[in-house]
């Protein structure tokens, strides 16, 4: 069985991270954004994950070097020339997902995180007998959205509503797909919506099912969601692997911290906070609703939550970062300032002693 995951586009939502690196590479809880996605499809039976991409494939290749072995997974890319939307992809890669494949192929976002019950899609997809199978998810606000309609029996989809102005439902596209090969012959090679074009029309066939996810589920690609994704993802490690959060007298809530990191004495962490290979957090620190990246130091008595700090970077002695500050890669904060919902770009040295809400180039 094989499985795309649509890489393409800047990443701009999530910047200044991505300045850096593609965003499938931002790390998410302790590790890159697209392996949760990858080791779930391994675990469901997947032997080939092809990456749609179109930006900086040069990372993206040294990134399939390192973790193929790793993984024991079979990884290529399909990079295109120019933007082809998220069906053209599979139409560039066409040769390949159909060659000696009759299998259904999964399709996923790569900036989705949720407990991916990929084996359950699988298995509904296989009982219903249509052409595709998305994964929907329920939200309080559908007016926001482009809403699916389906029949809450059978799971078959009979339209999309976009943006309602009137109640016609509370499910929405999850951005997890399950498809025959014969959905692959649908799409030409050129930029095509699977979400407006190719959706509709398999639907109107009565073609379409769609599946609730009844776990968490959250589009990382920004920041404010990213963290709301991060709380969400610590309490599902909560429930379910307890033993990968760490516990203590100094440790509040759901945390999560790499084994390499070092922690000083003194300091309070929690909740919700991730903590990244080789961070150095010096005595005295206080971190709630936050995540450091790999390689982070942060010295003593400084004070970091709601945001976001990119590898390698270092917050200064009695520092105090909060609301929806995201660092970029290499950032350098000088000792005694005060970062309030700062946009730093990455490789930059902050050197003024009060930053409010702004973009520092």
């Amino acid at each position: 069985m094989k499985a795309v995951i649509l890489v393409g586009g800047f990443g701009t939502r999530l910047r200044p991270l991505t300045l850096s690196i593609p965003k499938p590479l931002v790390e998410f809880a302790n590790k890159p954004m697209i392996l949760h996605q990858i080791e779930a499809l391994k675990a469901v039976g997947v032997k080939e994950v092809i990456l749609a991409i179109n930006y900086r494939p040069q990372v993206m290749m040294s990134f399939l070097e390192e973790y193929e072995s790793k993984l024991g997974i079979k990884i290529t890319c399909s990079q295109e020339t120019e933007p082809l939307g998220t069906a053209g992809p599979l139409a560039l890669a066409k040769e390949n997902l159909t060659q000696d494949n009759d299998e259904p192929i999964f399709v996923l976002n790569s900036d989705i995180i949720c407990e991916y019950p990929l084996k359950e899609m699988l298995e509904f997809h296989n009982v219903h007998g249509g052409e595709a199978s998305i994964m929907v998810t329920k939200v309080a606000e559908p007016s926001k959205y482009g809403v699916v309609v389906m029949d809450e029996d059978t799971g078959k989809v009979k339209k999309f509503v976009e943006k309602p102005v009137t109640f016609v439902g509370n499910k929405i596209n999850a951005g997890i797909y399950l498809l025959n090969t014969s959905v692959v012959d649908r799409i030409p090679l050129q930029p095509t919506s699977i979400e407006r074009q190719v959706f509709p029309a398999i639907a109107e066939e009565g073609l379409l099912y769609a599946m609730e996810s009844k776990g968490f589920w959250m589009d990382v690609g920004q920041p404010k969601d990213y963290l709301a994704g991060l709380r969400l993802y610590l309490e599902h490690l909560r429930r379910n692997f307890a033993n990968s959060l760490v516990a203590g007298p100094n440790i509040i809530g759901n945390v999560l911290i790499d084994e390499s990191a070092k922690i000083g004495e003194g300091c309070l962490i929690g909740p919700d906070v991730s903590v990244g290979p080789g961070c150095v957090i010096e005595c005295g620190v206080r971190l709630s609703s936050c995540t450091l990246m790999k390689g982070v130091r942060v010295k003593s008595s400084a004070y970091v939550s709601g945001s976001i700090i990119g590898g390698h970077s270092t917050i200064g002695q009695s520092v105090h970062i909060s609301s929806m500050a995201v660092l970029g890669e290499d950032v350098h904060v000088n000792d005694t300032m005060f970062l309030n919902g700062v946009v730093v770009l990455p490789h930059k040295e902050i050197k003024t002693h009060f930053v409010k809400p702004e973009i520092v180039m």
